[in-house]
């Protein structure tokens, strides 16, 4: 059994990664720029500085990555505001079977702190963590291994002993790197015959992943 699970949030643990998809696209769009499908997906748990890099490779080296994403933000904040924020299914069910089993838990999000508190707590989830880690407190962001390095010297552990739960190639990789055995639950993709050598198991529900804790 795993000493310790280390949870992806958004798209893993939160149905928010729909939205992220969603209001990508509509900030570029306000800034005049066009981003496919596959580039809007590319974007998922994306951190720096790799995030900003990326819009510039696309839109050229003028796009103000800050201005586009805090657009983003208001877009997306508007929106769950009126629809509210729901866990994904079997989320809280392997929570408190995690916490029962005496299992320590982390988020490790490319959401930044003060969010991350405030969607966990209001879908109730919070009070199941034992540690909250943004990849604002490391240097770089996923797929960078330094956010889980970062969680698993929080919990005292070393990455072999951890089981990172993620839904995106960004946040697989980050894990994998990191050494942690990854089990990842896709959400609005699924992994393709590269990403899976990086797996230990894909799952298709939360529901599932107490079966390989």
């Amino acid at each position: 059994m795993a000493k310790a699970v280390i949870f992806d949030m958004d798209g893993t643990l939160i149905d928010t990664e729909k939205y992220y998809r969603i209001f990508w696209r509509k900030a570029l769009e306000e800034f005049g720029y066009h981003a496919t499908e596959e580039q809007i997906l590319s974007l998922r748990s994306l951190g720096r500085p790799y995030a900003p890099e990326r819009l510039k490779e696309w839109f050229g080296a003028d796009v103000d990555y800050l201005a586009v994403r805090e657009r983003r933000k208001v877009l997306m904040e508007e929106t769950l505001r009126k629809e509210g924020i729901r866990c994904k299914p079997g989320a809280e069910e392997l929570l408190n079977y995690l916490q029962k089993q005496g299992i320590i838990t982390a988020v490790a999000t490319a959401t930044d702190l003060e969010r991350t508190h405030r969607y966990l707590q209001e879908t109730g989830l919070e009070k199941y963590f034992d540690r909250l880690i943004s990849a604002t407190q490391v240097k770089l962001g996923k797929p960078a291994p330094d956010i889980y390095l970062y969680a698993c010297e929080q919990l005292g552990n070393r990455p072999e002993e951890c089981i990172a739960v993620e839904d995106s190639p960004n946040g697989v990789l980050s894990a994998h790197r990191a050494g942690c055995r990854v089990i990842m639950v896709p959400d609005q993709t699924q992994p393709d015959e590269e990403l899976r050598k990086c797996l230990f198991v894909c799952v298709d529900t939360l529901e599932d992943v107490k079966e390989y804790i």
